[in-house]
């Protein structure tokens, strides 16, 4: 019975371990559990290092207005007035070609995003959970032909048929574009509201 009791032992400690390291999250990394009396953070505005112009901005919203709209934390307006400080690097933004027809033409582009997020207490300063190199990415079209207007992904879209037939191609990929790009945003908000919400 011994031997049964350490092995049922080592099993649960080792699923208790994979539970407070975040497994099957977007996020990874450093982490533990957020001390009680973190309830005030200060988004700083993020660091851009990607080619794309006013990201840091967009992002820095985006962050803000997720944490603000959830309610669990409360936003303050300056870094003193915070029990927390939370900033971050947009690393990259690119697009690479996802998929391209049999005769080359080119049907749509993946858009990976490349994020490093820190989460610091002010006083005493001590980092509280990091999470480097986190990875978002979404694909778009790059071409008309490669529209599908009846698909669910297009319908929650902001372009409707009659936009695709007046775009040219190159027009539909930029506008595809910007809104991968927004959507990306979007879900890094939320998802980095829900892992911190997890460490409580």
């Amino acid at each position: 019975m011994k031997p049964a009791r350490q092995i049922l032992m080592v099993v649960t400690a080792g699923f208790l371990f994979a539970i407070a390291n975040g497994c099957g999250y977007q996020f990874s990394g450093q982490s533990t559990f957020l001390p009680k009396d973190v309830r005030r953070v200060y988004v700083e505005p993020f660091i851009n290092k990607s080619r794309e112009v006013g990201l840091e901005k967009e992002l820095t919203i985006a962050v803000r207005s997720e944490v603000y709209r959830m309610g669990r934390l409360q936003i303050v307006h300056q870094a003193e007035q915070a029990d927390a400080i939370l900033s971050g690097v947009i690393r990259s933004l690119d697009s690479n070609v996802a998929s391209v027809n049999r005769h080359d033409s080119l049907l749509q582009y993946e858009s990976v995003m490349t994020i490093d997020v820190i989460l610091r207490r002010r006083e005493p300063e001590e980092i509280l959970w990091r999470a480097l190199g986190v990875r978002l990415s979404g694909v778009h079209a790059g071409s008309r032909g490669a529209v599908v207007t009846t698909s669910s992904e297009f319908k929650t879209g902001t372009l409707n048929a009659s936009d695709v037939r007046r775009m040219t191609d190159i027009q539909l990929t930029e506008t595809e574009r910007r809104e991968t790009r927004d959507q990306l945003m979007e879900r890094f908000a939320r998802e980095l509201h829900q892992r911190l919400m997890e460490m409580f």
